[in-house]
């Protein structure tokens, strides 16, 4: 939409395009990389170099009077200096003023206008400001003219390595977040993710500080009715295919946030999964892959202008990001009524979680801080029974606050509002990994179909003799011996061992934030 003059942030380089239309960016993205193509869907296929996947043991929050004693550190926010920031930011800059040509996006994070965050990403790659454009709100004209000073700014120099000799560098690559200047650095990756990523972080800090709970969560609505509902769940637990309901309103599929006057999402886009994608198994996103999409690191076919999305030779991480608008059952703007209904997923590899059961506002606490799921034997080198995983608040790698944070607000929400909160497990029933079988998906999508319509909120429970929580006993088209999983074990003995084993890994985890 023209130029822009960055010179207060030390960029001097004259030809700056300021969010430039889609078809501008497709053009340069082609000019500039002898590898990107358009697939004959009318997505640009891009590629991200070496790394093809976020860095979390290079990211980096400067350590600051200001917030020092706000930030959860250790293995996820890894500490840097004011001057080793400063340093890296220099080095970005001074990247970026080696270009002939950079590409200026402002767009807002957030799409409750009295909250949104107004974001800058200065990028040299014109592949990563069509990114940010797809995965961020677009700004109209009107409101692109009173755009005004941004909240935080992305500088994107991922083409040029971070120095080994600075403080705190252990690679030559570095994610940079400083909370105090509201700035973002990146160096020595040109993975797209991590500005998505970035901006998360940094509302996972703001959105907090103001009351507002931020979540790693998909939210939907009902057609009719508008009441809505949150899903959290790690990979593998069936978050996406779940979310992905057409009878139902997609606020969105990634991050959200929960004010006082409801849900909205954070992005004006999805970043989705695109290996083995089919028109069969995920219609919605197949289609929502044409003209401003941007496909990541999949391989093309030049006799077809297609996409082989079974050939993961480059990456798994084959990745696909597209306006939200191209699904059909968006509903713009991404704004909903405070959840009805909670749902946390979890595939339960030691088949001794119930497919359902109800959690008061504490047990909810304790649930989110833990976000459990498990891998199962055989997934991974040296996996040989089932292991349980934990990740807190289900978003542990982009959390800034201690856990119990996000936890006390989920909490408060909760009591304040009267959502239901629901535990579901989408994993094994009838014993363990290797000997019971995976919850069959049109009874765990039946458990989720009666939630939704408020049927199971006065179905009867049975309280757990081992985790305590209660454990819905009817749903409609499922199996009442199904819904108690000690009735699938024919060694009941097995099954409380499984349990209380279990438990304690609960337990074990938890030790991590009762401090």
């Amino acid at each position: 939409m023209g130029r822009i003059d960055l010179q207060q942030y030390g960029i001097t380089v004259e030809e700056v395009d300021h969010n430039p239309p889609v078809a501008q960016l497709y053009a340069d993205s082609i000019r500039a990389d002898a590898r990107s193509v358009i697939a004959g869907s009318g997505a640009l296929i891009a590629y991200s170099g070496a790394k093809t996947g976020r860095s979390p043991l290079d990211k980096r929050v400067v350590e600051h009077d200001e917030s020092r004693d706000e930030v959860w550190w250790g293995p996820i926010n890894i500490p840097i200096s004011d001057d080793a920031f400063h340093i890296n930011r220099e080095r970005a800059v001074d990247y970026l003023n080696t270009r002939s040509r950079l590409y200026c996006v402002d767009a807002f994070a957030g799409w409750d206008t009295a909250t949104r965050v107004r974001v800058r990403v200065i990028s040299a790659r014109p592949y990563h400001a069509l990114f940010m454009h797809t995965m961020l709100i677009r700004p109209t004209r009107a409101e692109l003219d009173s755009f005004g000073a941004p909240d935080v700014v992305i500088f994107n120099a991922g083409q040029f390595a971070a120095n080994l000799h600075t403080t705190g560098m252990t690679s030559k690559t570095s994610v940079d977040l400083n909370l105090e200047s509201r700035e973002i650095v990146i160096l020595g990756t040109e993975y797209a993710g991590e500005m998505k990523k970035g901006v998360f972080t940094y509302m996972n800090y703001a959105a907090p500080k103001a009351g507002i709970l931020s979540m790693h969560c998909s939210a939907t609505a009902d057609r009719k009715t508008g009441r809505t509902s949150i899903l959290f769940g790690l990979s593998g637990t069936g978050k996406t295919t779940l979310s992905a309901d057409p009878r139902r309103l997609l606020i969105g599929d990634d991050e959200h946030c929960w004010s006082d006057s409801g849900i909205y999402n954070i992005e004006g886009g999805c970043y989705a999964k695109a290996i083995f994608l089919s028109p069969e198994s995920e219609p919605e996103i197949f289609e929502a892959l044409r003209y401003g999409a941007v496909l990541e690191n999949v391989i093309y076919d030049e006799q077809t202008h297609g996409v082989d999305f079974t050939d993961a030779s480059i990456t798994q991480n084959t990745r696909g990001a597209y306006p939200i608008e191209h699904v059909a059952n968006a509903t713009i703007p991404c704004v909903g009524d405070h959840p009805a209904d909670v749902i946390f997923l979890t595939c339960d590899a030691f088949g001794v979680l119930p497919p359902v059961a109800r959690l008061t506002p504490e047990e909810a606490m304790y649930h989110f801080i833990s976000g459990y799921t498990a891998k199962v034997a055989g997934t991974e080198v040296g996996v040989t029974e089932p292991e349980a995983t934990f990740s807190p608040c289900f978003g542990g790698p982009f959390l800034v606050w201690h856990p119990d944070k996000y936890a006390a607000l989920l909490a408060d929400k909760l009591r304040q509002h009267g959502s239901n909160v629901w535990l579901v497990n989408t994993g094994w029933t009838g014993g363990a990994y290797g000997t019971g079988q995976r919850m069959k998906l049109s009874l765990t999508r039946a458990i989720i179909n009666s939630i939704h319509s408020g049927m199971l909120a006065g179905a009867p429970t049975r309280t757990d003799p081992v985790f305590g929580f209660e454990v819905v006993t009817q749903c409609p088209d499922v199996p009442d011996d199904v819904l108690w999983p000690e009735n699938g074990w024919s060694d009941k003995a097995a099954y409380r061992a499984a349990a209380e084993r279990l438990k304690g890994l609960f337990e074990n985890n938890y030790k991590r934030f009762s401090s």
